[in-house]
C-alpha cells in the first residue's frame, strides 16, 4: 500500500466505507469474514508444523529439508508482498482481496496434491505468496473500515483467528492427518474456504483504490515508501518481530517430541492450550492498546515474549504438563506484541 511523505496527511477511507455507531453489525460482519479467511490461511501455515514428523517419514526428508518447507512459505510471502506493493493501491481493495483469497485456496489444494518434496516445496511457495498479500490486505481493510479509536480492538479481533486456528484448526488437522494422511487437512481447508470467499464477495464493502491519481510509475511510489525514515524503522521492527517468532515457533512440535518428552498424540494439547490463552488475551490487549496506547503495552509484552522464548528453547524432558503452559505463554505473548506493533 503506497505511503505518503511524512509532511503530508495520510489519505483515509471515505466515511461511507466505515461502520458508524449505527452500523456496528456491518463492521462485525466485515471482521467475521476477514477473520474466517485469516483462519484458513493460518491453519494452512501452522498445520505443517505438527505434521512435521509425518512429512519427514512419508516424504523421506530430513530436518533441513523440512525447514525449507516451512521457510518457503514465509519467504514467498515476503517476496510477493514486496513485488505486489507498488500496484495494490491502484486496484480496489475488495477485488484484490478476493483474488488473493482464491490464490490462497488454490495453493492450499496444491499442497494436498503434492506427491514429493519438490512439488510440496513449490506448492508452499504458491500458497505463501498469495497468503502474504492476503494478510496485508486484511489489515489494510481494517484500517480503511474502522476509525483509529477502534482499530486496536478490531485488529485484536482479527488476530483471534490465530487463537481459533490453534484451538480448533490445528488439532482437527492433526486428527485428519493422522487418520487420513497428511494431505487431508489441506483438502479440507480448500473446501472450507470456497464458501468463505463467496461470503467475502457479498459482505465486504466496496473500497475504492487508494492511488493518488498521478501517472507516476508504481515503482516510484515504492521507492518513496522505502525512503521515508519512519517507514524504514517500521519495516525493520516488523522484520525483527517475525524473525524472532518464526525462528522458533515452527519447530515447537518437532522439538517437543524429540527433546521435551511430548508424544505425537499429545501435540494437539499444546496448540489447544496456546489457542485458549490467546483467545482470552488478544482482545484484552487490543482494548488496552486503545485505552492507554499501543506503545506502553508493547513495552510490557516484548520482555515477556523474550523470556518465554528463552524458557521454551531450554526446556529439559518435562512432559506435556509443563511444556504446554510454556508454549501457550509464548504464543499469547507473540500474538499480543503483533497486535500492538500493527
Amino acid at each position: 500500500m503506497a505511503a505518503t511523505p511524512e509532511n503530508e496527511p495520510t489519505a483515509d477511507a471515505t466515511p461511507s466505507a466505515r461502520p458508524d455507531a449505527g452500523a456496528t453489525g456491518r463492521g462485525g460482519m466485515v471482521l467475521f469474514t476477514l477473520a474466517s479467511l485469516q483462519f484458513i490461511g493460518l491453519v494452512d501455515f501452522m498445520i505443517v508444523m505438527p505434521l512435521g514428523p509425518q512429512l519427514l517419514a512419508d516424504l523421506g526428508i530430513d530436518a533441513r529439508k523440512f525447514s525449507w518447507v516451512v521457510s518457503a512459505y514465509t519467504l514467498a510471502a515476503g517476496a510477493a508482498g514486496f513485488l505486489a506493493a507498488p500496484w495494490l493501491d491502484r486496484v480496489p481493495r475488495k477485488s484484490a482481496y478476493l483474488v488473493a483469497s482464491l490464490g490462497l485456496l488454490v495453493g492450499t489444494a496444491a499442497c494436498g496434491f503434492a506427491a514429493d518434496y519438490p512439488l510440496l516445496l513449490a506448492a508452499r511457495c504458491v500458497t505463501g505468496g498469495f497468503s502474504g498479500v492476503h494478510g496485508a490486505l486484511a489489515l489494510a481493510i481494517v484500517a480503511d473500515v474502522f476509525p483509529p479509536e477502534r482499530r486496536g480492538r478490531a485488529t485484536g479481533t482479527l488476530m483471534l483467528a490465530f487463537a481459533v486456528a490453534s484451538v480448533v484448526g490445528v488439532p482437527l488437522g492433526i486428527v485428519l492427518g493422522t487418520r487420513l494422511g497428511w494431505q487431508a487437512p489441506f483438502f479440507a481447508l480448500a473446501a472450507l474456504g470456497l464458501p468463505l470467499v463467496g461470503l467475502a464477495a457479498w459482505s465486504l464493502p466496496t473500497l475504492a483504490a487508494h492511488g493518488d491519481g498521478t501517472r507516476r510509475h508504481p515503482l516510484a511510489h515504492l521507492i518513496d515508501t522505502l525512503t521515508i525514515p519512519a517507514h524504514r524503522r517500521a519495516f525493520a521492527l516488523i522484520t525483527l518481530l517475525m524473525i524472532g517468532a518464526f525462528s522458533v515457533i515452527p519447530f515447537i512440535s518437532t522439538a517437543f517430541v524429540a527433546n521435551v518428552g511430548v508424544t505425537e498424540p499429545q501435540l494437539p494439547a499444546v496448540f489447544i492450550a496456546g489457542g485458549l490463552l490467546t483467545l482470552v488475551s488478544t482482545p484484552l490487549v487490543g482494548r488496552l492498546a486503545d485505552r492507554v496506547g499501543p506503545l506502553p503495552v508493547f513495552r510490557v509484552i516484548v520482555p515477556l515474549s523474550a523470556a518465554m522464548m528463552l524458557v521454551l528453547t531450554h526446556l529439559p524432558v518435562v512432559g506435556i504438563t509443563a511444556a504446554a503452559p510454556v508454549a501457550a505463554l509464548l504464543m499469547a505473548s507473540n500474538a499480543g506484541r503483533m497486535v500492538t506493533a500493527m
